[in-house]
């Protein structure tokens, strides 16, 4: 299958990767050989299983076209997915992004639980452009792994397609790219893309973010996808844990909390931005709060940040004491229980409140602007 496709079925091999991977032979094959006849070495030879593909293609088509919406013109299969923008926009302007599950996947391999972390994916693509103003049209997915499991593959494009719906985009295409000897096995890549739409005089850019408006933190459900490379050192290496260990501190098993799924804040953020409510969002993940509010603040203003305005989670608590962490990697790492922050002028403070009340999302006043240069202070 040509490199860029669409279609959910197996890539070809890479070159590269081809001149690397031993070549397996059949049993039919080796007794030519050994008669001294010409050897017929084929695809699935080199580890590459087109069949085997394409039966996982016609689950996966079948889950994408479930998440069709109505500007969706083409079917899964093409070299391309084609969308069409609706009339309703005047001035329309795509908001697009890129991102991947991380050492996240490390839990699901262990586990053997695949569905949530496609999940995973698109709820934080989604995030990542509604803090935009930007409603999300269409995903596309890449699935890359040396061997393809056809369950595997289902599993992780359910969660893909359950998360699309749930969002109200669309699963439009994607790659399934099978390369062997390029990862170990019973190990894959994941990574997806997104575009969505905003009118250009509604994009939240923070430009009007100003002394004493106020910040809400909506919760995180636990990690979401960052901090996965010291929580896994924290919780196995350091601790011993393994996946199916029950710890009273976070009342369950390690690897049940670490696979919940990262949080789609789509519908609250629609709702506010709606109404106005909102002057600047900042999606809280690799970074933590540090790093990601400053993102979205002018020049001239800070943000003052009041730690314990929000529940603790016990599972960050647990982890540095694990390791001794320092508050300040801590607050580097891990999104520390909030994964949306909102920033909202003074005077549509109460109308927030009451909007997010009735959407039932939980939210917590943890900090207001101040004048200063584009940083977090914590107090």
């Amino acid at each position: 299958m040509p490199k860029k496709s669409t279609s959910k079925t197996p890539a070809k091999t890479s070159a590269k990767t081809s001149a690397k991977t031993p070549a397996k032979t059949s049993a039919k094959a080796a007794a030519k050989s050994a008669a001294g006849a010409p050897v017929s070495i084929t695809y699935a030879d080199a580890g590459v299983d087109i069949e085997r593909g394409n039966r996982a293609k016609q689950r996966i088509k079948y889950l994408a076209q479930k998440t069709f919406t109505r500007g969706v013109l083409s079917e899964i299969g093409g070299f391309g997915g084609l969308f069409s923008l609706d009339g309703k926009y005047k001035d329309p302007v795509l908001v697009s992004s890129a991102d991947g599950v991380g050492t996240k996947l490390k839990i699901a391999f262990e586990t053997g639980i695949h569905r949530t972390v496609g999940a995973d994916l698109v709820n934080h693509c989604v995030n990542d452009i509604a803090v935009q103003g930007a409603t999300p049209m269409f995903f596309l997915d890449y699935l890359a792994t040396g061997h393809l499991d056809p369950e595997v593959a289902v599993k992780v494009v359910e969660g893909l397609a359950e998360a699309c719906k749930q969002n109200g985009c669309a699963l439009i295409g994607g790659e399934t790219a099978e390369m062997p000897g390029f990862y170990p096995e019973g190990e894959y890549d994941l990574a997806g893309f997104i575009v969505g739409v905003v009118e250009r005089d509604r994009i939240i850019t923070g430009k009007n973010v100003e002394p004493g408006d106020v910040i809400f933190g909506l919760p995180s459900n636990g990690l979401h996808t960052n901090g996965y490379s010291l929580a896994r050192k924290l919780l196995f290496e350091v601790a011993g844990y393994t996946p199916d260990t029950y710890v009273n501190e976070i009342k369950g098993k390690v690897g049940n909390e670490l696979l919940k799924i990262h949080k789609s804040y789509w519908h609250a953020i629609k709702r506010l931005v709606d109404a106005d409510c909102v002057s600047a969002m900042a999606h809280i993940t690799g970074g933590g709060i540090t790093e990601n509010l400053p993102r979205v603040l002018p020049r001239g203003v800070a943000a003052e940040i009041e730690l314990g305005s929000w529940p603790s989670q016990p599972i960050f608590e647990h982890m540095q004491k694990l390791g001794n962490v320092p508050q300040d990697d801590m607050l580097r790492t891990f999104n520390m229980g909030i994964g949306m922050l909102m920033v909202i002028p003074g005077q549509k403070f109460k109308k927030a409140e009451d909007l997010l009340d009735r959407a039932g999302e939980k939210h917590y006043t943890v900090g207001r602007i101040v004048k200063g240069d584009r940083k977090v202070m914590y107090v």
